[in-house]
C-alpha cells in the first residue's frame, strides 16, 4: 500500500464509524461500556496493595554479641564432677541360698561384702530360720555393696526384724533391729464361680484372709455344700507392712457375703479389756460359744464322715476334721474350758483334750508341741499347741474331734449351732462409730468388686 493512500483509508474508516453511530448508536455505546468495565475489573484484580519489595532500599547491619554473663567462665573451661550412681535391686532369700548366690542375684560383685556375709555371725542370720526374707541391696556403678537391708517376720506377731549392713571406711557395719509392723487397710471383692478359694485366688486375695472369711461366716454358710454360682463377697482387711513392704495380711476388719440372695455381714470390734469379736451392723454378736476352726489360717483337708483312709486303704468313718497346715502352725482352743489330758495316744501321737461346758469335749491330735498342762484353764482362742505329724500321719496336719457326752459330732455343725455371745451395752456408742466407718469401707470394696466384674 502506497503512503499517500493511508489518509484516504483513515477517512473511509472514520466515515464508516460515523455512519455506524448514526444507524446503531445504542449497540455501539453498550459495547464500548462493556470493554471499559472489563478493563477496570482486570486492573483492580491485579493492582498491588503495597509497594514492590524489589524497589525498597536494603540495609545490612552486623553486630557482635557476648552470650556469657560478665565474669562467668565458659562451660568448656570447667571440669564437672561425675554424679554418683546408686543401683537398687531386691529379691528374696531362697531355701538353698548361699552368700554368693544371693549377692549374685542382687547384682553385687564385691569380694569384701561376700567375705563379710560369710564370716559375720549377725549377718549370717540372713540365711537362718525361715526362707522368703525380703532383701534390698544398694550398690555403686562398680557393683560394690553400699547397703543391704533385709526384713522378715520371726513369728506371727506384730513385729518384724530388720538386718542392716552398711559400708564405711573401716569395712562393713551390721545391726539387727526389731520394729513394729504398720497396718494399712486393703479392700477387695469377688464373685463365686466354683468355690471360695478359687474366687479369692482369682483376685489375688491372701489365703489367710480367705480362711478368715470362711471362719467368720462358717456358722451361717456351709462353704462345702451351700455356695451358689454368682454369690459375691466384699472384704476389708489389714495389710501389715515393714518400711512400706507388705509382709503378711492381718485381720479381717469387716466383710459382707451374699449367699443365695441372703446377705451376711460382720465387723471386728474389740471391747476394752476383752477379746475382740465379730458383730453384725445391728450390734448383734456374731461370736459363738465355739469357734469354727482350731486354726486361724488353714484349709479342711478331710471332713467329718466316711472317707478312704490314706493308711489302711479302706473306707472308714472319719470322726473328726483334718486341717492341712505346716508344722509349727499354732493350734487354739475353740472354746472356754479346762485341759483334761496332755500326752501320747497311740496313732494320734501328741494329743490335748479339753473339757467344755455341758459335758462337751474337744481333742487335738498329731501335735508337734504341747503348750498347756493338765488342769489348766483356757479361754476361747488361747494357743494350746502346734501342728505336727506325730503318730500315724502321712504329713503335717491337725486332727480335730468334738464329742457331746462322749458321742462324736461334726465340729463344723456344732460351731454353727452354738449360741451367740452378746456385746456389752456400755460400748454400743463406740461400736456404732466403728460400724459407720466400716460401712463406708465395705461400700468402697463393693465398688472394687463391680469394677473387677466388668
Amino acid at each position: 500500500m502506497k503512503p499517500d493512500s493511508l489518509p484516504l483509508l483513515a477517512r473511509s474508516s472514520s466515515s464508516l464509524l460515523v455512519r455506524g453511530l448514526t444507524r446503531h448508536p445504542r449497540r455501539i455505546m453498550l459495547g464500548v461500556g462493556a470493554v471499559l468495565l472489563g478493563t477496570g475489573v482486570t486492573a483492580f484484580g491485579i493492582a498491588p496493595l503495597a509497594p514492590d519489595a524489589a524497589n525498597l532500599p536494603v540495609r545490612q547491619v552486623i553486630e557482635a554479641l557476648d552470650t556469657a554473663p560478665l565474669g562467668a567462665p565458659l562451660l568448656n573451661d570447667i571440669a564437672l564432677p561425675a554424679a554418683p550412681l546408686t543401683l537398687f535391686r531386691s529379691d528374696q532369700v531362697r531355701r538353698d541360698d548361699t552368700a554368693q548366690s544371693l549377692l549374685q542375684r542382687l547384682g553385687v560383685a564385691d569380694p569384701a561384702a561376700l567375705a563379710f556375709l560369710r564370716n559375720d555371725a549377725t549377718a549370717r542370720q540372713l540365711f537362718n530360720g525361715r526362707t522368703g526374707k525380703l532383701v534390698t541391696a544398694e550398690t555403686n556403678d562398680r557393683h560394690e555393696l553400699q547397703r543391704l537391708i533385709a526384713r522378715w517376720l520371726p513369728d506371727d506377731g506384730h513385729e518384724f526384724q530388720r538386718l542392716v549392713i552398711e559400708a564405711d571406711p573401716l569395712g562393713y557395719q551390721v545391726r539387727l533391729e526389731t520394729a513394729e509392723l504398720m497396718p494399712s487397710v486393703r479392700l477387695a471383692g469377688g464373685v463365686i464361680n466354683s468355690s471360695l478359694f478359687a474366687a479369692t485366688d482369682a483376685i489375688g486375695l491372701p489365703d489367710s484372709v480367705a480362711v478368715q472369711l470362711a471362719e467368720i461366716f462358717g456358722s451361717d454358710i456351709d462353704f462345702r455344700r451351700n455356695l451358689r454360682q454368682g454369690d459375691r463377697f466384699s472384704v476389708v482387711y489389714e495389710s501389715l507392712e515393714a518400711d512400706g513392704e507388705t509382709m503378711r495380711a492381718g485381720r479381717v476388719l469387716s466383710a459382707e457375703f451374699v449367699n443365695n440372695g441372703r446377705k451376711h455381714e460382720a465387723i471386728w470390734f474389740e471391747e476394752p479389756g476383752h477379746k475382740g469379736a465379730y458383730f453384725g451392723f445391728d450390734g448383734q454378736s456374731a461370736r459363738k460359744t465355739y469357734l469354727t476352726s482350731p486354726l486361724e489360717f488353714s484349709r479342711v483337708s478331710s471332713g467329718y464322715g466316711m472317707r478312704f483312709h490314706p493308711i489302711s486303704r479302706q473306707q472308714k468313718a472319719h470322726l473328726g476334721v483334718d486341717y492341712a497346715a505346716p508344722t509349727g502352725t499354732p493350734v487354739r482352743t475353740i472354746g472356754d474350758g479346762v485341759v483334761t489330758f496332755t500326752g501320747w495316744q497311740r496313732g494320734y501321737g501328741n494329743v490335748i483334750e479339753i473339757s467344755h461346758r455341758n459335758n462337751q469335749t474337744t481333742l487335738y491330735a498329731h501335735l508337734s508341741r504341747i503348750d498347756v498342762q493338765r488342769g489348766q484353764s483356757v479361754t476361747q482362742g488361747d494357743r494350746v499347741g502346734a501342728v505336727g505329724s506325730t503318730g500315724a500321719s502321712t504329713g503335717p496336719h491337725l486332727h480335730f474331734e468334738f464329742r457331746d457326752r462322749g458321742v462324736h459330732q461334726d465340729p463344723l455343725e456344732i460351731a454353727r449351732q452354738s449360741e451367740n455371745v452378746p456385746m456389752s451395752p456400755a460400748f454400743r456408742a463406740r461400736f456404732d462409730a466403728v460400724a459407720q466407718l466400716q460401712r463406708q469401707h465395705l461400700d468402697a470394696a463393693a465398688t472394687v468388686q463391680q469394677a473387677s466384674a466388668e
